[in-house]
């Protein structure tokens, strides 16, 4: 009941849904107190006068939690050491960071003593599910309120009148009004003429791309860059250390410059539909292919394939929302099972929207160039492959030979 709402919680990022949804609370549950809290996971100047903007409609206050160095370390790179990318093409960006800022706003609305924590998600897309699984894994029995699911407004236009009727400053307008997701990994963009999948995105249009230019405007000259890794965790740029967050950031200014991890994609929603996306990921492309290389030569056949076919389900976890689960947990301990030998050094050639090995190494390669080469060498007898071929055309030869034998009948 509205009337036992007195304190809500916010997830609050300052963007359209969130700012009007300050007032509407006040309005819908007998002027309750808001809490605004934002999960700092790099969104950069998107936090810029956050704190008056929140009070000023209507929050007592307002929490920045700085979540950078635990977003990357604790979230990122494990999904980039289990190779989980979505649908083949989606590197996670939005998925990964939901279940860290939920976490810390249910921590937060258990401390503050809040009857609800509210959030802006709609409910036609994935956020709603990942911030609500997490919120029930720390804050099980507090009460959800999504305005989305329940409010009159019916569009991003509505919002935006609402938002003029009370006075609420926007940084956007109705022509440009995309749907965008930033932080540290990547960019999201959604809706406008992205709607439909037969338009182009606008890469080379003023204002568009926003972590770096597209591949046409990228320099003549490739640029070469070399990632060490221990344990499969990403440690140096160039032979300089660097913290997660660093390393990120370094990849992030590379690949922009570079016109690295553009993606286009229609991708399956876990609430059914389709939906189109453009996302910016540029260090993450370079550092998911990077892994993938040094994992060639660390790891042997049959694990990697496991490896492989277990990224994809890890991937479905990740989007799903499911990040706080026992199953998460066991694949993340099958994962860093496998990348113990994960350690050496990559160089890659960026050029025009391209990413071109030019090198790896590791002290743990499984790579043997004496026994892989065509070359004389007394390592590798040829002749016994034909036993070899044999055995393991067995089934084939079989089989042929009993259709024969049924054909001649």
């Amino acid at each position: 009941m509205a009337n036992d709402i007195k304190k809500v919680v916010l997830a609050y990022s300052g963007g359209l849904d969130t700012s009007i949804i300050i007032p509407w609370l006040k309005e819908n549950y007998n002027n309750c107190e808001v809490i605004a809290v934002s999960g700092d996971v790099g969104q950069g100047t998107e936090l810029d006068g956050l704190e008056e903007k929140a009070i000023k409609t209507g929050a007592s206050k307002l929490y920045i939690e700085d979540l950078n160095d635990e977003f990357i370390n604790d979230y990122v790179f494990p999904t980039v050491q289990a190779g989980a990318v979505y649908e083949n093409r989606y590197l996670l960006g939005t998925s990964f960071a939901r279940p860290i800022i939920a976490k810390r706003i249910a921590e937060i609305a258990l401390k503050e003593g809040a009857d609800a924590i509210c959030h802006g998600c709609t409910g036609k897309g994935n956020d709603q599910v990942r911030f609500e699984l997490a919120i029930k894994a720390f804050a099980p029995e507090m009460k959800i309120i999504a305005p989305w699911r329940i409010w009159n407004i019916k569009s991003r236009d509505e919002e935006i009148d609402y938002a003029e009727a009370h006075n609420i400053p926007l940084k956007i307008n109705r022509e440009t009004n995309y749907s965008k997701d930033k932080n540290l990994w990547h960019l999201s963009h959604e809706g406008l003429d992205l709607e439909n999948p037969a338009n182009e995105p606008q890469y080379n249009k003023k204002g568009f791309l926003e972590m770096g230019v597209s591949p046409e405007m990228a320099p003549d000259k490739p640029t070469y860059v070399t990632i060490s890794f221990e344990k499969g965790i990403a440690v140096a740029i160039d032979g300089v250390k660097m913290g997660g967050v660093d390393v990120v950031k370094k990849l992030n200014e590379l690949g922009g410059a570079n016109g690295i991890g553009l993606a286009d994609l229609v991708e399956n929603r876990l609430v059914g539909m389709k939906s189109r996306g453009v996302y910016e990921t540029p260090g993450g492309t370079i550092l998911y292919h990077a892994h993938d290389v040094l994992e060639t030569i660390c790891i042997d056949k049959e694990t990697a394939r496991m490896k492989q076919y277990l990224g994809i389900k890890f991937a479905d976890i990740v989007y799903n929302g499911q990040w706080f689960t026992p199953l998460r947990e066991a694949l993340s301990a099958f994962v860093a099972e496998t990348q113990k030998t994960v350690t050496g050094d990559v160089k890659l050639k960026l050029y025009k929207g391209n990413i071109i090995n030019a090198g790896v190494t590791s002290p743990y390669t499984l790579y043997d160039e004496e026994v892989a080469t065509f070359d004389e060498d007394d390592v590798y007898d040829q002749k016994d492959s034909a036993g070899f071929i044999n055995l393991f055309g067995l089934p084939i030869k079989v089989k042929a030979q009993l259709d024969a034998k049924r054909n001649k009948k």
